[in-house]
């Protein structure tokens, strides 16, 4: 399944490598260049960097839920990453719109558990924030790049149809330890690197909280097998078992 490992020794060049890849992949579409959904996290702005790197035009998107980047600090650590690299950016405020789309909790439409209807609402975020992205993309003749990472992928910890619709994604097979390994290389601020990721689909939220594991145990899963942990190895498979649809062909009937 990974092929390659990025560590300290080798990193520039793997960040050569999947720069080159990035400028290929863009101008193959004849595009401008490509349109990122900008939150603040490492993954976001190691994509970003890599661009850079590439040398294609890369137009950077904040997308708060209100004051939800303002509240995390997200928005400081966005605009300090935007500032120190000189990025193009707009903000684009995504809470009316799913404000707009969330069907109340005492609707009779909401028969599932509560935390089924709790996990349907946050989910509108990043559909809503795709869907933008993507007109965006169309109306400045740009490609949407992804920012998901292989321990993401694994577990399937990502929206559907949300921020795992991209139309390329250079860090799709790096585990987490690979991402921080290039920021660090690729200067990306150490408030950014160090901080509790977070998909921002709740007040509050944090990636590793919600998935009950480490994304260093989900990296050690990944790259030897085992997490270390049988009780992890254990919640690990069975987030594999039930997200395989996300990355599989949509099924169709052929008759």
């Amino acid at each position: 399944m990974k092929s390659f490992l990025i560590n300290e020794q080798n990193v520039a060049e793997y960040a050569g490598k999947i720069a080159a890849w990035i400028k290929e992949n863009a101008g193959r579409a004849s595009r401008k260049g490509v349109a990122l959904g900008m939150s603040g996290g490492i993954d976001s702005s190691v994509t970003a960097r890599l661009c850079q790197l590439a040398g294609v035009d890369v137009h950077l998107i904040q997308m708060p839920y209100g004051d939800d980047m303002k509240n995390t600090q997200s928005s400081d650590h966005s605009m300090a990453f935007i500032e120190k690299f000189n990025f193009p950016y707009h903000v684009y405020d995504i809470k009316p719109v799913v404000d707009a789309l969330t069907i109340p909790a005492d609707s009779p439409f909401c028969q599932a558990g509560k935390e089924h209807v709790e996990l349907s609402r946050a989910n509108i975020r990043p559909r809503v924030r795709m869907t933008y992205l993507y007109q965006y993309a169309q109306l400045s003749n740009r490609l949407v790049i992804g920012t998901g990472n292989l321990a993401e992928r694994t577990v399937g910890y990502f929206t559907k149809w949300g921020d795992g619709a991209c139309d390329l994604n250079p860090l799709a097979m790096l585990t987490k330890q690979e991402v921080r390994i290039l920021a660090r290389h690729l200067e990306v601020p150490a408030c950014i690197i160090d901080k509790q990721p977070s998909a921002g689909l709740w007040d509050g939220q944090t990636d590793e909280d919600e998935l009950g594991m480490t994304y260093a145990q989900i990296d050690a899963y990944i790259i030897n097998g085992t997490s270390g942990n049988p009780e992890v190895d254990k919640l690990i498979e069975g987030r594999i078992a039930i997200s395989t649809h996300k990355l599989a062909p949509t099924p169709i009937f052929e008759g």
